[in-house]
């Protein structure tokens, strides 16, 4: 994260304990019942961004169970996370072989200023050579197993002729190529040069995306052991709002945050479980969790949990050990942790923006972090191509454009419904608490979406 003196940190509470009380003072989600200090404590000082990741990541800490493991083909293990370590069980290459298409030779063979050797029968990719012998240079292909005795291959292109003589037999046998010196090992893939038997290929909680799938193939590995998909139930509540599609009465504005987060979830490889909308009713939104709450790994619902006169998931999880509290950041300040009836529950703000910012700064890197997936997203530096503003007391989160030259630029300011610049940006813009103000041109630190 780009302070003022130009130092970066993430957000990410790398390390951070994850039981007991937070450092503000505000109880964890198992343990909601708060004492009146408590309550006069946590009603004037919010919980940090790395305090309520935290907090979320001991909420989802029994998804890691071994309960929640299967093995799967490698075709489709794609965007899944590694459950253990996995051992090498062959040497990458599994034996030497050249680099290029040339000639396989004796270094020693070849004096300085290079002379001429006998041609042998070619070495094509997947055959096993016979030894080479003293005075004689093998055609080989790339990938090609390297003859014994041979430790140099050199590149067709240097050779004289720079071309590949018939191959039948009479005409190798007569053949002779002008090579120059080459030292040994040059233009040889050495066996285990890569990866050596016994070592670890991937490590515990390794995201499999196309390289990491491709490497359990090289090793001959047809199957992985990985983390069952996150299933998760996502109700927007509200009675302001309606589906797309449908008429929009005067008041009423168009649901976007099931559409969005569903998008995002997805994306980041969950299974995800529409609930549609739930209006301000508490019974009916606490009858609809238990109807399908039980099925999912994870309840995440959004809209109603600020301070309002009618916030229908604060009023539904009344008898749940459910926390409703602020993060000192900016947008998504309002949150909801706990357990609803025992099922994970998260419950985010109204605002679109809010919902995303809330889902990227909590929910997907701590699942990164727990299973492997989703990939995280990795920090980058750019520079600010305008000057900007922020509550020294809140991490702020912005959403800009980052362009070619490392500069980017902010869109939509601080609101959090404005969808069209969410729309039009592809970077997330982190400003860190404690800094009230940034010039243009200071280092800040990006996520790319």
């Amino acid at each position: 994260m780009a302070t003022e003196g130009g130092t970066m940190t993430s957000p990410q509470p790398h390390g951070t304990s994850l039981s007991g009380t937070s450092q503000s003072g505000t109880s964890q989600p198992g343990n909601p019942q708060q004492t009146p200090h408590q309550e006069k404590h946590h009603r004037h000082q919010a919980r940090s961004v790395a305090e309520h990741a935290a907090a979320v990541a001991e909420l989802l800490q029994p998804l890691r169970s071994p309960h929640r493991t299967e093995v799967l083909p490698l075709r489709e293990a794609l965007g899944r996370g590694l459950v253990g370590d996995v051992t090498a069980p062959i040497s990458l290459p599994p034996f030497p072989n050249s680099q290029m298409d040339g000639y396989a030779i004796r270094s020693a063979d070849l004096p300085d200023g290079g002379g001429e050797l006998r041609v042998m029968p070619p070495v094509p990719a997947g055959a096993s050579p016979d030894a080479l012998q003293p005075g004689t240079a093998a055609p080989i292909m790339t990938g090609a197993m390297l003859p014994e005795g041979a430790d140099a291959v050199v590149p067709i292109e240097r050779a004289v002729p720079d071309r590949f003589l018939p191959h039948t037999e009479e005409a190798t046998e007569q053949a002779t190529v002008r090579l120059p010196e080459a030292a040994p090992g040059t233009y040889v893939r050495e066996t285990g040069s890569d990866v050596r038997a016994g070592e670890t290929a991937l490590a515990a909680g390794t995201f499999l995306g196309p390289a990491q799938l491709g490497l359990l193939a090289a090793l001959g590995i047809p199957e992985v052991t990985v983390y069952r998909a996150v299933t998760v139930l996502l109700v927007t509540t509200g009675d302001e709002v309606v589906e797309p599609g449908q008429d929009l009465p005067a008041g009423k504005i168009y649901d976007s945050n099931g559409t969005l987060l569903e998008a995002a979830m997805r994306q980041a490889g969950l299974e995800v479980r529409r609930a549609g909308i739930v209006t301000d009713n508490p019974e009916k939104l606490r009858g609809l969790l238990r109807a399908e709450g039980a099925a999912v790994d994870l309840i995440v619902t959004t809209g109603g949990v600020s301070k309002g006169a009618y916030e229908v998931v604060r009023q539904a999880m009344e008898d749940q050990p459910v926390e409703f509290l602020h993060v000192a950041m900016q947008p998504g300040g309002p949150q909801g942790i706990g357990t609803f009836e025992g099922r994970p529950f998260l419950g985010f703000p109204g605002n679109p923006v809010s919902c995303l910012v809330s889902f990227e700064m909590f929910l997907r890197p701590v699942l990164g972090r727990l299973l492997g997936t989703p990939a995280p997203r990795f920090p980058l530096r750019a520079r600010l191509g305008q000057p900007l503003t922020s509550p020294e007391q809140k991490h702020q989160v912005r959403r800009g454009t980052l362009t070619p030259d490392g500069t980017v630029e902010l869109l939509g300011g601080e609101s959090s419904h404005l969808m069209h610049a969410l729309a039009g940006s592809n970077v997330l813009v982190h400003v860190p608490q404690g800094v009230a103000a940034l010039e243009a041109g200071a280092e800040v630190e990006v996520w790319m979406l």
